[in-house]
């Protein structure tokens, strides 16, 4: 007998938001962790306004949360500036403790067992599903799902991993600092870009994107400087939380009886900032599949489907971020013309909720 239908490793935004989904068509899922709360991760923390939507669309009480909005993007190099607004709405600055409380809230009622502290230690695929050990355990299902982020076990044992050469690292902290902004800014420079997100009234998240680790946050905050001047004197609330190397690499989403969901799925770079949106649109694609029991290369489908927009726009911005004197005359022609990159970041926001209406997929 098996203890569930769907066996989600990982709680966090990718892996609840998929087991949210599955409980609510019937299917019984568990979801292990191996971190206990908060759950924490280095991250932007800006959620665009259809992973907003999405939010709202599983439960989330948005009003209630310690978060601020956002209206757009700003692009700023040097002396150069430029900024495009959402056509579908705000996005959403949030801390990732308090979307990890909002969500495990929202799976608690929707009856999804969570268990924390038990970490994933091999599975086997067996004539009626996945045998899979844990610390606190053997645990069957039909169905494995890794939502386990971007060192994934999972895309590993599943044979799913393709080389990936490591690039570049994220750091971020939290300021008490009233936002002066609608916008997410993104200070770029060379090998490096800074991500000013508002996450509450009164506070702001730092990320910066370059190579290194946590250790050498101020050194390359410094990079910034009227960034580093304007954040001088506001309190640090947080400590620098570390994550990478991006460009992690799956051959493909899915194996015999096993999912990939989230960074697990493969991720390219944050300087898209599309991760968790795309992640809540695919959590919502997997979970049609797998309770209406459908082919596993269906969700494969529809997560390149859902992903196109994003893939396209990190190559772009990664091209950038690898050539500065072309970047900088996109950016003069971009900042002539501020209706050009509006209309890219449109395309870029909304390109994942006509994928998602593609694929019929609800949550």
């Amino acid at each position: 007998m098996q203890d569930a239908d769907a066996l989600v490793v990982g709680a966090g935004p990718a892996g609840l938001a998929t087991a949210i989904s599955l409980a609510r068509r019937g299917v019984e899922t568990l979801v292990i962790e191996r971190r206990v709360p908060p759950l924490d991760k280095a991250c932007g923390e800006g959620i665009m306004p259809a992973g907003v939507r999405t939010l709202a669309a599983l439960g989330v009480e948005l009003s209630s949360l310690r978060a601020a909005p956002f209206r757009g993007v700003r692009f700023i190099e040097g002396e150069r500036a430029f900024a495009g607004r959402f056509a579908t709405g705000a996005g959403l600055g949030i801390r990732r403790t308090v979307l990890s409380n909002a969500l495990l809230e929202v799976a608690s009622k929707a009856g999804v067992e969570v268990r924390f502290a038990c970490a994933l230690d091999r599975w086997e695929l067996r004539a009626e599903g996945v045998c899979a050990r844990t610390s606190q355990g053997e645990v069957s299902a039909r169905v494995l799902i890794g939502a386990d982020g971007l060192a994934s076990r999972v895309r590993a044992h599943a044979g799913l991993a393709a080389p990936s050469a490591p690039r570049r690292f994220g750091m971020r902290r939290h300021l008490r600092l009233a936002p002066w902004s609608e916008e997410v800014e993104v200070h770029w420079g060379d090998a490096a870009e800074a991500y000013v997100t508002p996450v509450a009234p009164d506070e702001v998240g730092v990320a910066l994107l370059g190579s290194g680790d946590g250790r050498r946050y101020p050194d390359l905050l410094a990079r910034f400087p009227a960034l580093a001047a304007r954040l001088a004197d506001a309190e640090p609330v947080s400590e620098v939380r570390g994550g990478g190397p991006f460009w992690q690499r799956a051959r493909s989403r899915v194996a015999e009886r096993v999912a990939l969901i989230g960074d697990a799925a493969g991720y390219t770079d944050a300087v898209t900032g599309e991760g968790i949106t795309l992640a809540l649109h695919s959590a919502a694609a997997l979970a049609r599949v797998i309770a209406e029991r459908r082919p596993l290369a269906e969700y494969e489908t529809a997560w390149r489907r859902l992903s196109r927009a994003h893939r396209a726009m990190a190559a772009l911005l990664g091209f950038g971020t690898a050539h500065p004197r072309l970047r900088r005359a996109a950016f003069r022609a971009l900042a002539a013309a501020p209706l050009a990159f509006e209309a890219l970041l449109r395309i870029a926001a909304d390109e994942g909720v006509r994928g998602l209406s593609r694929t019929g997929s609800r949550s």
